[in-house]
């Protein structure tokens, strides 16, 4: 009976290698991006490359093991709840109060250590914010959130969705 069980899930695995989510790769960069609306200095983005753009972007850089399933299917499932939190290649297309409001949540996130995430960290040491890194990301995201002041009316920037 074991043995008819551990048979039955190897076949099961094989067959699940033939079934793969639609990556995350565009092909062209985002009109859209955050860099292109505001002052994004060339080391703030490279730490959102190494350190946030796998899964707030829309060009994940996979690893070798994202080609077995189900860990790509894991994968993907992250990668969408990242984006749908926060996609930096959307930006553009966010209202003013949401632009702020996300940065704002970047900001917060990062002083707390939740992001990156440990679960990505864990395989990717580089992604590991230095504190001089998060002290660079969160200046960043506070300037950002300083120009959405001086263009909107702070009550429509803090104003909640009902």
């Amino acid at each position: 009976m074991f043995k008819k069980i551990l048979v039955g899930l190897l076949i099961a695995f094989v067959i699940i290698q033939f079934f793969h989510p639609k990556k995350n790769i565009s092909t062209s960069p985002s009109p859209n991006a955050v860099a292109k609306m505001y002052n994004t200095p060339e080391d703030v983005k490279q730490i959102l490359a190494t350190s946030c753009n796998d899964c707030h972007s829309n060009n994940t850089v996979y690893p070798w093991y994202s080609k077995v399933q189900p860990v790509a299917w894991w994968l993907n499932n992250h990668i969408n709840d990242g984006k749908n939190e926060m996609n930096f290649d959307d930006f553009k297309n966010f209202s003013p109060r949401r632009q702020y409001n996300k940065l704002e949540e970047v900001e917060k996130q990062i002083k707390e250590g939740d992001m990156p995430l440990n679960s990505y960290t864990w395989i990717h040491k580089n992604a590991i914010l230095t504190e001089v890194q998060k002290q660079k990301l969160t200046a960043w995201a506070e300037g950002i959130r300083n120009d959405l002041k001086q263009k909107y009316p702070m009550d429509s920037l803090l104003r909640k969705k009902r």
